[in-house]
């Protein structure tokens, strides 16, 4: 297990997920949790492949949408970016 945390890259969470309905916001925040506990190798999740480290992007409800996200080692700590939510 993971002593990573997981957190909105603002002090303002509705930055980053205004204007979205409950249930992918819900799944924002289990997919954060999820990396979370995955720690450094969180570095390694989704898209570019082939390359840890920067920005990452995650498919959300059966590509319904992405997460982009950091995974900062030296924080400990996930770094949810931006969602983007095709409806």
């Amino acid at each position: 297990m993971s002593d990573w945390t997981w957190d909105y890259n603002t002090d303002d969470h509705a930055h980053v997920t205004g204007g979205l309905p409950p249930g992918v916001i819900a799944e924002v925040e289990r997919i954060a949790t999820e990396l979370a506990a995955l720690g450094r190798d969180a570095e390694t999740v989704g898209r570019p492949t082939g390359r840890s480290g920067g920005l990452r992007e995650f498919d959300i409800l059966g590509g319904r949408g992405f997460i982009s996200f950091l995974a900062v080692p030296r924080h400990e700590c996930i770094y949810v970016c931006r969602v983007t939510w095709c409806e």
